[in-house]
């Protein structure tokens, strides 16, 4: 088991605000009360960009650590874990491990690594975990611009379709598209960056949202914004924690689970792949974008869900939507077996879990923009029908009969099937004893 982190004297930040980052990066940005759907591009000197963020790959992934860590703490240093946090909730987590092994099966639970931090902790762990997802976007989007710099040659403005587009409009300013083509990896680190940030300030654990994280599972608890919710909501601490530590290993014990931790990648890879930048539909959602005004610029960056909405195609919906089933399903299976054991020894129990409902469900700005993003729009509707499905086949087959989920992919139930557990134990032959 890993050690509490001990952080060190936080980096003097420039006069940005940021440690480490040039000023330029975020101007009037910096400070506690960054919003990223806020971002003011006016800020930003797009020629010292050029010359100082450079990147190899899709992503800056240094500006996107700066960037997250410096969100994710609003400025201030990284909060401390005491060894008394620490050992108290390495002993909780043992204790859920071998509860949860009993009723899933799932013994890889077991070599589960646990980890207490604070939310730079967090932001370090997912920046890793998120990468081949994030990464397949930029690409994506790298692509795009792409074909908008071989076009570059062309009198766009005689293409049907792309005259008054933002890419219309860079094309005909000398090397623009070049210049984007630069600036896209910075751009796509400080908007990564500043999403893994925001939901690291209220991230409980690795498992708040079901994240396509291509990683091993683990156990990581971030202890001060534990600490945060348990006063507004008026939480006994041992109740809270146990429950937490239950929470985050029933979510290990399946991630542990090869072909699901695949399948979620696979899937999420899929869906922001097939994002296509329709010019249409841009030009009909913001109108002209003229990229030497700051304030057309701002308009894009306001309303992050817009764009994207104006970038989706039919492509997506079939990976979006079986995403969707298999998260609704995971999300209902863990909270069943949450509930077996945790309404036992837990008396607190149902008041917590009304929290953390609430907590997963009331979502900001920029935890909305993931979920769109990743195809992860999970309302709380999605959840009941997930449960709905998880206490339909317990109810006909027991706890052996659903545990049955994690055979195969095979074994994901279809929309159909979904609705009506019978069908889907018809389907995989388990007898119904209803």
């Amino acid at each position: 088991m890993a050690d509490p982190s001990q952080p060190g004297d936080p980096e003097e930040p420039d006069e940005s605000g940021v440690p480490g980052l040039p000023p330029f990066l975020f101007g009037g940005a910096g400070g506690g009360n960054f919003d990223p759907a806020n971002f003011d591009f006016s800020q930003i000197d797009l020629a010292q960009v050029m010359r100082i963020l450079q990147s190899t790959g899709p992503v800056n992934w240094e500006v996107a650590r700066q960037t997250a860590e410096w969100v994710a703490l609003e400025g201030k240093p990284e909060p401390s874990v005491t060894p008394v946090d620490h050992e108290q909730l390495e002993e909780l987590a043992h204790a859920a491990q071998t509860l949860v092994v009993g009723e899933t099966g799932l013994t890889a639970t077991f070599a589960t690594t646990l980890a207490t931090v604070g939310p730079k902790g967090w932001v370090d762990l997912h920046l890793v975990a998120l990468k081949p997802v994030l990464e397949a976007l930029a690409t994506t989007l790298g692509a795009a611009m792409q074909q908008d710099d071989e076009a570059e040659a062309e009198d766009l403005t005689d293409i049907p379709g792309l005259a008054g587009t933002p890419f219309a409009a860079m094309a005909g300013m000398p090397g623009m598209g070049n210049m984007m083509s630069m600036l896209a990896p910075a751009l796509l680190g400080v908007q990564a960056g500043s999403m893994i940030g925001y939901l690291a300030q209220h991230a409980l654990g690795r498992y708040d949202l079901p994240l396509p994280t291509s990683d091993a599972p683990s156990l990581c608890f971030v202890v001060s914004n534990l600490d945060t919710f348990e006063s507004e909501w008026s939480l006994p601490r041992d109740d809270l924690r146990f429950y937490l530590a239950l929470h985050e290993t029933v979510h290990a014990a399946t991630r542990s689970v090869p072909w699901l931790r695949e399948r979620l990648v696979e899937l999420a890879t899929q869906y922001v792949s097939s994002y296509e930048i329709d010019p249409s539909a841009f030009e009909e959602e913001f109108g002209m974008i003229d990229p030497q005004d700051p304030e057309a610029m701002q308009r894009l960056t306001e309303s992050p869900e817009r764009v994207l909405g104006a970038m989706q195609s039919q492509r997506q919906v079939a990976p979006r939507e079986e995403l969707q089933r298999l998260t609704s399903v995971l999300e209902g299976y863990a909270d069943h077996v949450l509930g077996r054991i945790g309404r036992r020894l837990i008396p607190t129990f149902d008041q917590i879990h009304e929290a953390m409902q609430r907590h997963r469900v009331e979502r900001g700005e920029a935890e909305r923009f993931i979920e769109r993003l990743l195809g992860l729009k999970l309302e709380r509707a999605h959840y009941e029908q997930g449960q709905a499905f998880v206490e339909g086949v317990v109810e006909r087959a027991g706890i052996d009969g659903l545990n049955r989920l994690w055979d195969s992919p095979a074994m994901l139930p279809t929309p159909n099937e979904l609705d009506a557990p019978g069908l889907w134990l018809a389907r995989i032959d388990l007898p119904d004893n209803a």
